[in-house]
């Protein structure tokens, strides 16, 4: 396996260095809130779950054993824990308050067709079943190899696969009448 780029940065927060750990955040905390988002679809929701896997790495880093997987693998698996933990406890407690609706603010027809387009891949994304939805984040949204991906879930590879296949034929016929040029499949 090849060396792990934060493999020193992890060393360093063991240590107790706060300029480490800063960098370790600069580095990876957009994507920790990517891959919140797409697996939770709340902006703010993603926020605290990149908070709280800092958070672990500052208390965790002395207990890092590298070379079982890269250390953004191991933050990966924590967020992708964290949205689960949370999406649990959604089933678990009954709505109260209906969710704000999307303002459609008028803009360019472009950006207005682009909105509907991933507004489009969003609904068909959080309508596919959790673990389907993270692998096809994790390898698609966050760009993680199938290797790196399986590692994050806890599964082999052929399960990723299986469940990145499945994942994209649930979402092309959730996404089939939609023309790529035309809100709404016009």
């Amino acid at each position: 396996m090849a060396s792990d780029p934060d493999s020193e940065l992890v060393a360093a927060v063991a240590r107790g260095d706060h300029r480490a750990a800063r960098h370790l955040v600069d580095r990876h905390l957009p994507r920790m809130v990517a891959v919140a988002r797409r697996l939770l679809g709340n902006e703010a929701e993603a926020e605290d779950v990149a908070q709280e896997v800092f958070l672990r790495v500052w208390k965790h880093a002395a207990a890092w054993q590298p070379g079982a997987a890269k250390f953004e693998t191991w933050m990966h698996r924590v967020a992708v824990n964290l949205c689960y933990d949370r999406l649990r406890r959604r089933r678990e407690a009954p709505l109260e308050v209906a969710p704000e609706q999307v303002s459609e603010a008028p803009g360019a027809d472009q950006m207005l067709e682009a909105e509907d387009r991933a507004a489009a891949v969003s609904r068909a994304l959080a309508d596919l079943p959790e673990r389907q939805r993270a692998a096809i984040t994790l390898c698609h949204f966050q760009e993680m190899t199938n290797i790196d991906a399986a590692a994050a879930l806890e599964i082999s590879v052929e399960a990723l696969e299986s469940l990145l296949a499945r994942g994209r034929r649930a979402l092309k016929q959730s996404l089939a009448g939609l023309d790529p040029r035309k809100p709404d499949g016009e």
